[in-house]
């Protein structure tokens, strides 16, 4: 049986590269709209909305994105199974995927720590937490009964009723019988792990129809690769069976001074905050800069930790600059083993122009297509 989504696959194989929008629901829900209607007209393939407790809540935002969109596959980049049930996920997935002709993808991740920790909610066991919730996600949205005696879910065949299965068909249109019972199977729903670390990125590959890596330059995909591979290795694996996506964070404009104006130095500062010492190192940062950076954001000097932000740390954390610079990183991440791009925040200093010079420079390039 082939579901929905390898189908869209097969379909787009001849453009190998497909394309991923982040939108974060800070603002009224229909603004985001007018985006999401942009990027769908853009060619992009997939929106993913954020989810922090503190915006928008993502599976609202995706519904109404959902009834004013046509094609884009929809999901929340990404959610987390401390904050929210990967059964309550697993629901929430099923309804999308019903709302919206099933365009729907779900994005699990082990969330942030200190948000967490602000919520009370205990981070715990981040790797067995994230595989247990893409097997519960998994058998729940396939219409099954859940049996899960994990080290952090323990299910006792929990189930979706909303979830109906219908008869697999024949390339002619015919049920599929076996043993003179027919064959039946709910829309699939392609589940994507965020992941950082080698251990969630090697655990992951085993589970995950996709990996999500938050990452913008291709050392970084070249270490990340190497833990995947060797998890799909373990697992029986194809790699072809993984969409491998970077979750960048991206600012285009006519020229990189232009792409500079705006958050993206803001955005640098928040990941070189949040980047632990081995990543740092990689990139040659220093790691008492990163310290100071740190110490200015949580104290809520802002311009003074933007300010701290060097050309190398935006080198290594971010692709910033014309279309003809964006593709030349985009080369070298598609070289490392990349198959999904996706623009993350804050895309450019005008987010509506960007979308369309994404569109009109950038995929139309990737797709052959004269503008």
């Amino acid at each position: 049986m082939q579901c929905e989504f390898e189908s869209r696959r097969r379909q787009e194989s001849s453009s190998l590269l497909r394309f991923g929008i982040e939108l974060v629901p800070d603002r009224p829900v229909f603004e985001l709209v007018e985006w999401d209607k942009a990027a769908e007209d853009a060619g992009f393939d997939n929106i993913w909305v954020t989810d922090h407790y503190n915006n928008r809540n993502p599976w609202c935002t995706l519904t109404t994105i959902a009834l004013n969109t046509r094609r884009v596959l929809l999901g929340p980049g990404v959610t987390n199974p401390y904050h929210t049930s990967p059964a309550l996920s697993a629901a929430a997935a099923a309804t999308l995927n019903e709302i919206s002709g099933g365009r729907a993808v779900i994005g699990l991740g082990a969330g942030d720590r200190v948000t967490l920790a602000t919520l009370g909610v205990q981070w715990r066991l981040p790797v067995s937490t994230v595989v247990e919730a893409i097997q519960v996600v998994r058998t729940l949205t396939r219409g099954d009964k859940c049996h899960l005696n994990g080290k952090v879910f323990n299910l006792r065949g929990a189930k979706l009723d909303v979830v109906r299965k219908s008869p697999v068909l024949d390339s002619e249109g015919r049920p599929i019988t076996v043993d003179g019972k027919t064959v039946k199977a709910a829309p699939r729903i392609p589940i994507y792990a965020g992941a950082q670390g080698p251990q969630m990125l090697e655990k992951t590959a085993a589970v995950a129809d996709g990996i999500l890596i938050n990452a913008s330059h291709p050392r970084d995909f070249r270490m990340a690769l190497a833990s995947i591979k060797k998890g799909a290795r373990r697992a029986g694996r194809s790699m072809d069976e993984l969409d491998i996506g970077a979750y960048t964070a991206m600012s285009i404009a006519d020229s990189y001074g232009e792409a500079m104006q705006g958050q993206t130095r803001m955005v640098v500062a928040y990941i070189v905050a949040g980047s632990p010492e081995l990543i740092l190192r990689r990139h040659g940062i220093d790691a008492e800069a990163a310290e100071k950076i740190r110490s200015m954001l949580a104290q809520g000097r802002f311009g003074e930790a933007q300010g701290l932000v060097d050309d190398n740390m935006v080198d290594a954390f971010a692709i910033v600059g014309s279309s003809h610079d964006c593709i030349q990183r985009i080369d070298e991440l598609v070289r490392e083993g990349v198959t999904n791009f996706i623009a993350g925040s804050p895309i450019g200093p005008d987010k509506n122009r960007a979308i369309r010079k994404i569109g009109g420079e950038i995929i139309a390039h990737y797709r052959g297509v004269r503008t």
